[in-house]
């Protein structure tokens, strides 16, 4: 008809407006790349461009799970890595066997208590690349006695390696380094040094800062982005393929927010643009408000439930769902619930992950190597009194520095080889008496009679009847936190507990700050369709809730 649109010419100029943005960043000569994009905006599939045409290349993030990810993404393109995992390999070729512990600072943290007697944080110590501090010695010392390096300190030592011999930092056709706006100063200094030999892409986020518990700071994404003496050319990546236009349009709402209430000072002006797509628009059509919902926190599974299987009535079809919540407790409680109600295919992310180490990780230690001194002073804290495991502490340290298993006492010894024995019988397959195993359990800290009725109660389920609505029994449900939602996307989330209490740094709105407005762009970004802001607190409205306008949010 005559005047109306042609909906395919809206559609192809979005689709030449995003390919003349990768294609900004592939043809440019430059060697020091720098990339800016918020979520879901396409930096897997420009590092799949760029390293296309490559034989050997280096793709380096931070965090398992987003090694995982790009691994999977860019198989058979490059070799992907954790930056510890990078420097083990480094400082593997030259001293044959680089063990890596990764509670080995909370280990020598306290040896340092005992020892010095101070409270050192040392990985605060190496992220900074407070190189002259005078306990780096000390930790030095006892890592070299325990034959073992920790996250931190395998960085910094392939960092103080690269400076002192600048022929042997390796060089690649192409390096590409994912979620730079999360890099600490000792990261920072490990990808300079790599830059000194390969080409370099940073990509990153500056709104998606989330990780300055390890020091990181989004000043090294924004100075190099945004001051041309850094060397690097900046590019951008403004349109998201992934959210629907409701989130893009709220997300955009919260940045504007901030930034009026004078947050995100120095950040990195970028566009944040929904992509006109087909596919998008219908999807958007069918989801055009983010939802709100006020209920106690006892009844948030039982909304969840709810809405999952209203979604199943409405879609027909499969659907993914992402339960975000503030609180590892948190997280595990809504899915051990939901898993009573019948949800079977749900996979909860956040695990019980201890600072310290455990007897068990100890015992693993010395499955591996009998005279490991590592393993036995973990299992020495373990099971010994607090006053005898000091004083064998004590032992270790220069001048006589005498090894664990010389020291510890007979009776200790025979404990450890009968614990040893049961667990290598496990994992070998092999029948265990049931007295010794028992025993090991209860050392560990486990209750065989409660893991019994837990097993018989799970079998006992599986042949009754399962509870709940049979059409949403298999929907892959995954439950987690904020910060390890990175990387992840739903068509539905659920963000939880959506209370100051939780998303606030302060009750007291005004001291709402910049790490509390990236968590929150963060988890309302990873939905594809729909996002679902559920409140435990049935008085009062979030401040958060405010900051996005009323025309892109229903209540229920």
């Amino acid at each position: 008809m005559n005047g109306t649109p042609d909906p395919r010419a809206k559609y192809e100029a979005a689709a030449r407006q995003r390919q003349a943005c990768v294609e900004a960043v592939l043809n440019s000569p430059s060697t020091k790349k720098i990339v800016v994009g918020g979520p879901g905006t396409g930096k897997t599939f420009l590092f799949k461009k760029l390293l296309e045409p490559t034989d050997k290349s280096l793709t380096l993030t931070f965090v398992n799970s987003l090694v995982e990810d790009l691994s999977l993404e860019l198989c058979g393109l490059s070799e992907v890595k954790t930056l510890h995992a990078f420097a083990r390999g480094i400082l593997g070729a030259v001293a044959k066997d680089a063990k890596v512990f990764p509670k080995l600072s909370a280990v020598i943290r306290e040896d340092a208590t005992i020892l010095i007697p101070k409270d050192i944080d040392f990985d605060t110590v190496f992220h900074n690349r407070d190189d002259n501090n005078e306990h780096i010695p000390f930790y030095r010392g006892r890592k070299d006695y325990y034959k073992h390096y920790g996250f931190a300190d395998i960085v910094f030592a392939a960092v103080k390696l690269f400076e002192a011999k600048p022929q042997k930092i390796p060089a690649y056709e192409q390096i590409v380094v994912d979620e730079f706006q999360d890099f600490n100063k000792l990261e920072v200094s490990l990808i300079d040094l790599l830059a000194t030999k390969s080409p370099v892409l940073l990509a990153g986020d500056d709104d998606q800062a989330l990780y300055a518990f390890k020091s990181a700071s989004t000043e090294h994404i924004r100075q190099r982005h945004s001051d041309k003496k850094s060397g690097y050319t900046s590019f951008n990546l403004p349109y998201c393929s992934r959210c629907s236009r409701v989130i893009v349009q709220a997300a955009n709402d919260i940045i504007a927010a901030a930034k009026q209430r004078g947050h995100l000072k120095g950040r990195i002006e970028k566009p944040y643009v929904y992509f006109e797509d087909p596919r998008k628009d219908k999807e958007s059509a069918q989801n055009p408000k983010i939802i709100y919902a006020q209920v106690f926190a006892k009844q948030i599974p039982w909304f969840i439930e709810q809405r999952i299987g209203e979604l199943a009535e409405q879609v027909k079809g499969k659907f993914s769902v992402l339960i975000i919540s503030p609180t590892k407790t948190q997280s595990r409680m809504i899915a051990d619930a939901l898993r009573n109600k019948g949800l079977e295919n749900i996979d909860a992310a956040e695990k019980h992950d201890l600072k310290e180490p455990t007897l068990l990780d100890g015992l693993k230690l010395l499955l591996n190597d009998r005279k490991c001194n590592l393993g036995w002073r973990i299992v020495c804290k373990s099971l010994l009194p607090e006053a005898q495991f000091q004083s064998m502490l004590k032992q270790t340290c220069p001048p006589n520095s005498k090894n664990f298993s010389e020291i510890a006492s007979r009776d200790l010894k025979r404990r450890v080889a009968s614990l040893l024995k049961v667990l290598r019988q496990i994992t070998g397959d092999e029948q265990v008496d049931e007295q010794e195993l028992s025993t090991v359990l209860k050392t560990l800290g486990l209750d065989p009679h409660q893991m019994t009725r837990d097993h018989l109660k799970e079998d006992i389920a599986s042949n009754s009847r399962p509870p709940g609505n049979p059409s949403i029994r298999k929907i892959p449900i995954k439950a987690t936190t904020i910060q390890s939602s990175k990387g992840l996307a739903a068509e539905y989330v659920f963000i939880t507990n959506f209370d100051d209490q939780y998303f606030v740094a302060n009750r007291d709105k005004s001291k709402i700050s910049d790490q509390n407005i990236c968590n929150f762009l963060v988890a309302l970004t990873r939905a594809k369709r729909r996002v679902f802001l559920v409140s435990s607190d049935t008085k009062k409205q979030p401040a958060f809730l405010q900051w996005i306008s009323p025309g892109h949010i229903e209540v229920v």
